[in-house]
């Protein structure tokens, strides 16, 4: 039976990762924040590891000690964290904790997996990013704003690029995954569901299924890539700026 792991499993998209790959013949690992285990939700076959606060130095090692000896075969890092901004009014303190959980702890999550020998080989190592973290997509229709969130998924997405090539040789296959625009607390929160309709969101467990449906066919050959797997539908500028009659799934620019 294949592991997976999923990184960020207490709500929204991640739980829906776990419970789909759960379906789906894995044995899985799910981290939460939160210390009452019960308040995730999950299933009672899913194993749960809690206390795992992406924002702190201590995350990978704790993940590990998690663990134990269990080889895995997919982890998904899915923990986040968007807060909304303005020019006129950034926040010191927001932009640091987005920079820590998006783009910082995946490299020390790889690096305790890989000293502790817990990557299968082959395996794949996928970063839930977003189409906000593409330079080329962000254009002046669609204004500033934002700085800690779209620089964070940036910052991401060159963190898995580096990634893919020190983990080429394990045969670690690492790839950044837009998986849609979603009807979550998360986006909620910060308003963005007045534009749930417009922006065609869905919920997570459809986007984890098509995420998951994406991440099954990937080989070391897109090691190192940026995907929407449900194409251009939700990427609201990529008709604009990638042009007519895209693919899907749909290879983002950086």
């Amino acid at each position: 039976m294949p592991t997976a792991l999923v990184i960020g499993a207490s709500r929204g998209l991640g739980r829906e990762l776990a419970k789909s790959l759960r379906t789906r013949g894995f044995e899985v690992f799910a981290t939460i924040r939160l210390e009452n285990i019960a308040a995730a939700e999950l299933p009672s076959d899913i194993k749960i590891i809690p206390n795992i606060d992406l924002a702190q130095e201590d995350a990978g090692a704790k993940l590990v000690k998690g663990l134990g000896s269990q080889k895995l075969d997919l982890v998904l890092v899915n923990a986040g964290i968007l807060k909304a901004e303005t020019f006129d009014a950034p926040n010191f303190a927001d932009e640091v904790e987005m920079y820590k959980v998006v783009s910082i702890a995946p490299v020390f999550i790889a690096h305790h997996l890989v000293k502790a020998n817990l990557f299968a080989s082959p395996s794949k190592f996928i970063l839930i990013t977003s189409e906000g973290g593409s330079i080329t997509l962000r254009t002046r229709e669609e204004g500033g704003g934002m700085y800690g969130h779209h620089g964070s998924k940036a910052a991401a997405n060159m963190a898995g690029k580096l990634l893919a090539h020190d983990l080429y040789d394990k045969g670690v296959i690492v790839t950044m995954i837009h998986p849609g625009f979603m009807k979550t607390d998360m986006t909620k929160g910060v308003g963005f569901d007045k534009f749930y309709e417009s922006g065609g969101a869905v919920t997570p467990e459809i986007a984890a299924a098509t995420t998951l449906d994406f991440v099954e066919t990937l080989t070391l050959e897109q090691t190192g890539t940026f995907w929407a797997p449900r194409g251009p539908r939700d990427v609201g500028e990529a008709e604009r700026v990638l042009g007519k009659n895209l693919p899907t799934p749909l290879p983002l620019p950086w």
